[in-house]
């Protein structure tokens, strides 16, 4: 059961400061926002962006990369990460970009770039959690949990934990997560992450995962109150990216055929995430939902369960803690 009666009185507040949050950003905004626009410089500073190799995740780090900033690419793949690394060096002029092995699937990946993070890095000011994947047939990992949970939330879930420290002392400091509108499809049910009870039609696991990010980034926000880090989740539109390079040939025709012309460029995706990691607009937000207009808005109902998101949270601590 979801829905409790303190539910009743803490979501119209929670809905009401996130709507008037929304009209003075949007106000302060005047028309739609281009990070090429934005002034701000990372000179100094310290960013991870996860799954940084490709789309989203590279044109994110070339950001943070032109804005003077220490860039960690956290890839998969060494062989796509090192040509991605070297093209953003070129891109940017900045020679302080790096990359480091992580696969977010496997908790022994996570806990190892973590432990490197930690031993190397004396600060941390911009955690980019954007790797993930959908559409993979059901396996579960090494773990024993669903691959599709595993790369999309638990492993980002962990590596979030074990970073937290590290962020607490560099504050101020941005936690951003990629989700997805796909969250209003999304259900909560905890046998999932075992890989029990899942359909595996189109994107459901994925939007699965994706509800589980918005929950757990609400209650991350929540316990994050006062330590000078904040935490939102975003998503950064319908995206041309590899992320449909699992489905079946035709649906990934459909999706190449409609996305020339009604998709966005990975590059016009990453806009609302570096919104949320460097913009002064939204310096001191956190716990909440932006889309990809880098608009402050409400997530779907069930994601704005405050009982539940605790729940999601402990649940996701006792799991990580156990293996």
């Amino acid at each position: 059961m979801s829905w409790v009666w303190t539910d009743v009185f803490c979501h119209p507040l929670w809905a009401l400061s996130t709507v008037i949050l929304g009209f003075v950003l949007r106000s302060q905004r005047r028309g739609p926002w281009n990070p090429r626009a934005c002034s701000v410089q990372l000179k100094g500073k310290t960013a991870i962006v996860t799954g940084a190799n490709t789309g989203i995740g590279k044109f994110i780090a070339l950001d943070f990369a032109r804005r003077g900033a220490r860039v960690i690419m956290a890839c998969r793949s060494e062989s796509r990460g090192s040509a991605a690394l070297q093209e953003i060096r070129k891109l940017s002029g900045n020679a302080n970009v790096h990359l480091r092995m992580l696969d977010t699937s496997s908790l022994g990946s996570v806990r190892a770039f973590a432990e490197g993070i930690l031993r190397e890095e004396k600060e941390l000011h911009i955690l980019v959690n954007n790797a993930g994947v959908s559409g993979l047939p059901r396996e579960v990992t090494s773990d024993g949990i669903e691959v599709s949970f595993a790369t999309n939330h638990v492993g980002p879930f962990l590596l979030t934990k074990l970073l937290l420290d590290l962020l607490k002392r560099s504050a101020p400091a941005r936690i951003v997560n990629i989700s997805s509108m796909n969250h209003w499809k999304g259900k909560v049910d905890f046998s999932h992450y075992k890989g029990d009870n899942l359909s595996y039609t189109m994107d459901t696991v994925y939007n699965h995962t994706k509800l589980h990010n918005v929950l757990c980034t609400n209650e991350l926000g929540r316990r994050l109150q006062g330590t000078g880090v904040t935490a939102n989740s975003v998503h950064p539109g319908v995206v041309m990216t590899g992320v449909m390079r699992h489905y079946n040939f035709l649906v990934r025709f459909f999706f190449n055929l409609v996305g020339i012309f009604f998709f966005k460029s990975s590059e016009e995706g990453s806009f609302s995430p570096i919104y949320c990691a460097v913009a002064q607009e939204t310096e001191g937000i956190s716990g909440k939902y932006f889309d990809s207009d880098c608009s402050l808005v409400l997530p779907a109902p069930l994601a704005r369960d405050a009982a539940l998101a605790v729940k999601d949270f402990e649940f996701c601590e006792r799991l990580t803690s156990k293996l």
